[in-house]
């Protein structure tokens, strides 16, 4: 059976089935907090953010868990229903410069292989820092 371009019976753990990288921009902060809802300040005010003890603006919570799973759906084709269950620990801020942006990349690799399907081990960093601690994404591959 191929999944995204791989055979899923010759997947082993180990293997990194998909890697992206993303660009933040003070736009897509104010874009996701008009299609979230999320209108909090220190998403795109730096007086405000820095006003509760931060060092600047940060991306929301949920953006950056919302595109840290969109690799393993593009190499699943497109199918979000074959992600069973998907959790992470946030565990550093993601801090978007006014002027440079911010940068965040994910490597999505296969941590364990059995009857249901697999287990996929996200590693998402901005500033060779992870940001989201045990990201795992449980997949169906039949």
């Amino acid at each position: 059976m191929s999944v995204g371009g791989f055979d899923a019976e010759r997947l082993s753990v180990g293997d990194i089935v998909a890697e992206q990288s993303y660009h933040l921009t003070r736009d897509s902060l104010v874009r996701y907090a008009g299609a979230s809802g999320d209108f909090n300040p220190i998403h795109y005010r730096d007086d405000a953010a820095t006003s509760v003890g931060l060092a600047g603006v940060l991306a929301h919570g949920m953006l950056t868990m919302g595109f840290a799973v969109q690799p393993v759906i593009d190499w699943l084709g497109g199918d979000s229903g074959k992600v069973l269950d998907y959790q992470v620990r946030f565990t550093r801020p993601v801090f978007v410069d006014a002027e440079a942006g911010a940068d965040v990349n994910v490597v999505a690799k296969v941590g364990v292989l059995d009857q249901a399907g697999a287990r996929i081990d996200l590693t998402v960093t901005f500033r060779d820092e992870t940001v989201l601690g045990k990201a795992q994404v449980r997949v169906a591959l039949a």
